[in-house]
């Protein structure tokens, strides 16, 4: 098991992130993961996933196995200004996976997160919007070898992920590790805002990089830990981690 400190986890994480630095970057990023020769794992970091890297081994290791890993959230901003780095495009999975699939237009998708009835509408309207062939759907909470077999069973070219973290970035591993050419998406609450369970924050939120605030009032109880404890910790880590860089 991996024993490196926080703060050896956060530098490989940051080094691996993909900078995206306009909109003409992301439609070539978004080109070339729809023609995946291999298999091929897409993730988002943010503020959160960095808390989860800095305690748990297991999930760092799944979310450094990653091949592309995208910026996500003010919070990482933050953390790139503080190490003199450019941050880039805010490169949110919320945003982003919906471009991803309208690349897929006609192709073979697996959603595979939630629950129902948000699954289903989540499939309904990808199919409608983005016009792509669900070939599967499935709810987040089986064992990691049931979505393994659907894998290899269906065969299909994007497979998005909603199971939270760090559930699906240890999937994702599993999935590449069959060699199948697909792209794997570790989208967290995607599918949960494609089937309209997690509503959007108004436009002035997301343009303030406060779109997490907006959740928390949403679901104060779930998101708490995440926000309320997760946040100040993680602005914490970043200063210690520049005095000790």
């Amino acid at each position: 098991m991996d024993s490196l400190p926080w703060q050896q986890r956060w530098r490989a994480l940051v080094d691996k992130l993909r900078v995206v630095g306009d909109p003409e970057d992301e439609q070539r990023l978004v080109e070339s993961l729809s023609k995946p020769e291999s298999p091929t794992v897409l993730g988002f970091v943010n503020a959160h996933a960095m808390n989860l890297a800095a305690g748990n081994a297991g999930y760092y290791q799944a979310l450094a196995a990653a091949d592309v890993l995208l910026r996500d959230g003010s919070g990482m901003a933050i953390l790139f200004r503080r190490r003199g780095l450019v941050p880039g495009l805010n490169m949110n999975g919320t945003d982003f996976i919906p471009k991803l699939l309208e690349a897929y237009r006609g192709r073979r998708v697996a959603f595979w997160g939630t629950q129902e009835p948000f699954l289903a509408n989540a499939v309904r309207h990808s199919e409608e919007r983005f016009g792509v062939q669900v070939v599967s759907s499935q709810h987040g909470f089986a064992e990691l070898e049931a979505y393994t077999a659907l894998a290899q069973q269906l065969r299909p070219e994007l497979i998005v992920l909603g199971m939270g973290m760090p559930k699906q970035e240890k999937l994702a591993t599993r999935i590449a590790a069959s060699g199948m050419p697909c792209v794997v998406v570790c989208g967290g609450a995607i599918v949960d805002f494609l089937g309209g369970k997690v509503s959007r924050a108004p436009q002035w939120m997301r343009r303030l990089g406060c779109e997490w605030l907006f959740r928390l009032m949403l679901e104060p109880r779930r998101l708490f830990q995440r926000y309320v404890v997760g946040n100040p910790l993680f602005l914490l880590r970043t200063l210690i981690w520049r005095d000790a860089a």
